[in-house]
């Protein structure tokens, strides 16, 4: 079958490659239908790491993926030959104390599509999944649009932890597809005060269009002094998801005491900066996401049954034979873009 696999910094080519096997009874194989192009996936394009996640070339990346089921293992009950399906990229082992107390997002086994020493992506024909990770998606929702469930399901997990309340206002610093998933998912929790800021200015008029009394493009002005404005008192929570010193920095500077930042965005760097004095005499909480707990099925059924909308997310669209295309034009935030989807068929 043909991959497209990372080959080395900015490179990537379309390979042969085995043809993926079913060898567990509760594996289920998998024909790739949609892969939208994640962040950390461009993380592994531009420097071949994440962390201590170092790929080893060459390596498919991808895991934000929808499919059809072309054949399963003799135990599996849950899907059939046929089903279309969203894909939960994370494998679990289900036996460790994380799993086992609810925690499979942090399995200490985890297995995740795409990411170097565990398990290869999603950007190829077919792939093979436990049935668990498998969820079936209604006859109105397409395969981009169960593709992007899993992001959205970050943000859903994201505003479960955080569990803001209708009259609190909210800071989304970095308003690519994860801060665009976390507003919709606190709009669809009845939050209404929104305060975002990017780089990107069609980004920010996404923002404006799905409801934000403020956007702040921070290369050309000062979110802390533009949104305290309108919010003299300052922000209850602030929402990172662009993974950026700076943004962290407005933050601390932008809520009120007794306020929450929730960390999402992935950085580059191996370290926070924290004012200690700050955080503590304002009583500053800090809460951090690790992908997403239970979240897959949420994001399944508020799409399909239209509680969320996520028609402005998906800004460009690429034939699995131009990928290098889709990830060029992600690398350099072109055009615009807020996410790009490969498309297979």
């Amino acid at each position: 079958m043909k991959a497209m696999q990372l080959t080395g910094l900015l490179e990537m080519q379309m390979n042969n490659i085995p043809d993926p096997v079913i060898i567990n009874p509760n594996d289920v194989l998998i024909k790739i239908k949609s892969v939208a192009v994640c962040g950390s996936d461009i993380h592994y394009y531009e420097s071949g790491k994440i962390g201590s996640q170092v790929v080893k070339y060459p390596f498919i990346v991808g895991h934000e993926c929808a499919g059809i089921v072309e054949n399963i293992g003799h135990a599996v009950k849950k899907v059939k030959p046929g089903d279309r399906i969203a894909i939960e990229p994370a494998i679990s082992c289900g036996k460790c104390d994380q799993c086992k107390t609810e925690r499979p997002h942090t399995c200490r086994n985890l297995k995740f599509l795409g990411c170097p020493g565990q398990i290869e992506g999603s950007l190829s024909e077919c792939i093979v999944m436990p049935e668990e990770c498998c969820y079936l998606i209604p006859d109105n929702l397409n395969y981009e649009k169960a593709a992007i469930a899993e992001p959205l399901s970050i943000g859903i997990y994201s505003i479960k932890k955080s569990n803001p309340n209708k009259k609190h206002s909210i800071g989304i610093l970095g308003f690519g597809p994860i801060g665009m998933s976390v507003m919709l998912a606190a709009k669809n929790a009845g939050c209404k005060n929104f305060y975002i800021t990017d780089k990107i200015d069609a980004r920010l008029n996404i923002a404006k269009q799905e409801g934000a009394i403020s956007i702040i493009n921070v290369n050309k002005n000062d979110p802390v002094l533009e949104f305290l404005k309108t919010e003299p008192l300052g922000l209850d929570i602030i929402y990172e998801c662009c993974g950026k010193q700076e943004a962290m920095e407005n933050a601390i500077e932008l809520l009120k005491p007794g306020g929450t930042i929730v960390l999402i965005g992935i950085p580059k760097f191996d370290y926070w900066k924290l004012p200690a004095d700050k955080i503590r005499r304002k009583e500053i909480s800090l809460i951090n996401i690790r992908r997403q707990n239970h979240c897959v099925q949420d994001a399944i059924d508020t799409i399909a049954h239209g509680k969320i909308d996520i028609s402005r997310m998906v800004t460009h669209r690429f034939d699995f034979k131009n990928t290098k295309q889709a990830f060029d034009l992600v690398y350099k935030y072109d055009d615009g873009v807020m996410k790009a989807m490969i498309k297979f068929d």
